[in-house]
């Protein structure tokens, strides 16, 4: 994808430094052949100077860089560079998502991001908890993407999931015309610049704080098996799906101690859990029942037999049972069924 290579260019750069600066660069950015970075703290200590001296000779290397004929012979690849930024991202990018379409090595991802920082035919804006590290080549394209990516952060509720195509679809009606110019791997590139909007495992979108994106204990990788299967599952079931979901080691008896706790499933049925959120009412066939015929008033038996199960997965027989308890229900002349005064 790029015509230079990094460790080459770099090296010739640092060459026209005195070797204190040089050093301070190299160890600062991980140019060593370990790749290994180092604070300006730790670099000060091992020349004992202040972290703050350490930042001055940082700072008078790259602009020692930037005026040398050096780099003005070898402008072309930082124009090359902008260039990249543009083609892949539109002219805004984030830095992480750069770096790895760029290379998979670590030493030589220092040294593309040492020549990033020495380049100035584009700009980088630092990381907030708003938006990740990023470089961009127009600020007026950069503004419109983040307040885009805010503008659809703003539009998601706390735990909402929604699909890629979603996504994509909400932030191309903030991008406006913008949207047109760029194909969906740049939208998905821009979506990758916000650190408050994520993806979960299983590819579906919502705010990176969520449990449902940030996805930490069985609980969650539970309720994404779940929400996928969209039914009620056995908690057995629920286990081995979180294995092959996942790669996640669930036990069956922790998956249904971590579901019995969590108020986002209900149990409908022996051992057989739904999401609460598809509106099942939680409690024993006995607390429906009250539920139901509070809110309908008096049911015929196929009636309340028909709700129920629409709540509970359990057998007509157990529903029956459970209405004979006369303290809490009672049978009307016409046949039907209320709640006892």
């Amino acid at each position: 994808m790029i015509s230079f290579k990094p460790k080459q260019i770099s090296k010739t750069l640092l060459d026209v430094l005195p070797e204190r600066a040089r050093d301070v660069l190299e160890k600062r950015y991980g140019l060593n052949a370990k790749g290994e970075s180092f604070t300006l703290e730790a670099i000060g200590q091992s020349y004992g100077i202040t972290r703050e001296r350490v930042r001055q000779i940082e700072n008078y290397g790259i602009q020692s860089i930037q005026k040398s004929e050096v780099y003005k012979k070898h402008y072309e690849l930082f124009i090359e560079l902008q260039k990249l930024i543009d083609e892949l991202g539109g002219g805004i990018i984030a830095e992480h998502v750069l770096l790895d379409e760029l290379t998979t090595d670590e030493t030589t991802r220092n040294h593309l991001y040492f020549l990033l920082v020495v380049g100035d035919p584009f700009y980088k804006s630092k990381e907030n908890p708003q938006y990740a590290h990023r470089w961009f080549t127009e600020r007026r394209v950069a503004d419109n993407v983040e307040k885009a990516l805010k503008n659809v952060r703003k539009g998601l509720s706390r735990d909402e999931l929604v699909s890629e195509s979603e996504i994509i679809s909400r932030f191309k009606t903030e991008l406006s015309d913008m949207a047109e110019a760029h194909n969906e791997e740049v939208l998905k590139r821009w979506l990758s610049i916000s650190k408050e909007i994520g993806r979960n495992p299983l590819g579906d979108w919502g705010p990176a704080d969520s449990p449902n994106i940030r996805v930490k204990g069985i609980r969650d990788y539970a309720y994404l098996a779940v929400k996928r299967h969209g039914s009620p599952m056995h908690f057995r079931e629920v286990a081995e799906t979180i294995n092959e979901l996942f790669g996640h080691k669930a036990h069956v008896a922790t998956t249904h101690n971590e579901l019995i706790k969590d108020e986002r499933f209900v149990l409908v049925g022996r051992g057989l859990y739904a999401l609460t959120e598809w509106g099942y009412t939680a409690g024993v066939v006995k607390d429906v029942l009250r539920e139901i015929l509070q809110t309908e008033g008096p049911l015929s038996r196929e009636e309340i037999i028909d709700k129920v199960r629409k709540e509970r997965y359990v057998k007509d027989n157990t529903i029956l049972v459970n209405l004979q308890d006369t303290n809490l229900f009672k049978k009307l002349s016409n046949g039907t069924f209320a709640i006892a005064d």
